[in-house]
């Protein structure tokens, strides 16, 4: 009996595959449509609740719509933007910058492939600064409204990686491992292949074909729960017992950094970037250390840090105030 679960054939990234016109239509791109429709629900209602302003009848749903609007629009720019320039190893967005919005490959309609959490991060932050500026609204107040608001919505994200089948986890013999199609494939000649083959009991390759595919973890579905839900189901609980404005915002940045860098530990690291630090040459398909860092848990400890430190700045702020 096969201890893993093997990439349903019938998934595909596109929802009506060999359709003319609407095969260009892709999960991921309904998925985003799926989180902005969740995140203006939860912000409706933390309206209603009085969290966007002390007067609950002066923020309207518009006034929502507005900020989410400008706030994606800002998030789409940071995400493809850190996507291109950081993680992208080719260089060709550098030679060729006016590529990075270009949706076309080859003659095709391919979409912005390729978006990064942390660069969707900043710029969506920096939207929500920018909105609440020219508006005149409370910038903390709908800071903490948006990190309660995202998480749930950022669950349909993980979610449409899955179908599309990409950012998959490493090598695993867990019985919930998953043989992704797209995944590296290993000589079956390999000691430790052959082993890992074994414990997951998958069928001898023939003669002839030397390759095999091993289990991966399913570590978009690792994310879509810890970083989605359960990080959702922690800051709508504690949403009304905030000790300051601002808080919630923190307490998502800390949260988000310290399950994604455990996360980390289950995901397969880019393998043209590697891992930023480490104490061995182990591949990215391995876990073999826990000091081996990729860019994406560099990039969760400074969100660690930001969080912390805004958190005592504020505070000691708040109380300098009141004394």
């Amino acid at each position: 009996m096969l201890l893993a679960i093997t990439y349903p054939s019938w998934i595909h990234p596109e929802i009506l595959p060999g359709v003319p016109v609407l095969g260009v239509l892709r999960w991921y791109g309904l998925m985003y449509i799926f989180a902005f429709a969740t995140a203006f629900l939860v912000l409706k209602k933390l309206a209603k609740e009085g969290a966007l302003s002390a007067n609950a009848s002066a923020v309207s749903d518009d006034d929502v719509s507005s900020c989410i609007s400008t706030g994606i629009l800002f998030l789409l720019v940071g995400a493809r933007l850190f996507s291109t320039l950081v993680y992208d190893t080719s260089g060709i967005y550098r030679q060729k910058p006016w590529l990075v919005f270009w949706p076309f490959e080859g003659g095709r309609f391919t979409g912005l492939a390729g978006m990064s959490y942390h660069g969707g991060f900043i710029g969506g932050l920096c939207g929500i600064i920018f909105w609440c500026r020219r508006k005149k609204q409370p910038f903390f107040k709908w800071l903490d409204a948006f990190a309660v608001a995202i998480p749930l919505g950022y669950t349909f994200g993980r979610i449409g990686n899955f179908l599309n089948g990409e950012l998959f986890g490493r090598v695993t013999t867990a019985p919930w491992g998953v043989i992704f199609p797209r995944a590296e494939t290993f000589s079956y000649g390999i000691g430790w292949v052959r082993e890992l083959a074994d414990k997951a009991r998958l069928a001898v390759p023939p003669e002839g074909a030397a390759l095999i595919n091993l289990p991966r973890h399913p570590s978009q579905l690792y994310e879509a729960f810890f970083e989605g839900i359960a990080l959702f189901a922690l800051l709508w609980r504690i949403r009304k017992h905030k000790p300051f404005d601002g808080f919630l915002g923190a307490a998502y940045t800390v949260g988000y950094g310290v399950v994604r860098f455990c996360i980390e530990y289950f995901r397969e690291p880019d393998t043209d970037l590697g891992y930023r630090f480490s104490v061995s040459d182990a591949p990215t398909y391995l876990n073999e250390s826990l000091l081996n860092i990729s860019t994406g848990q560099v990039l969760s400890l400074c969100m660690i840090a930001a969080g912390l430190a805004f958190i005592a700045v504020r505070a000691l702020t708040l109380r300098r105030r009141s004394v």
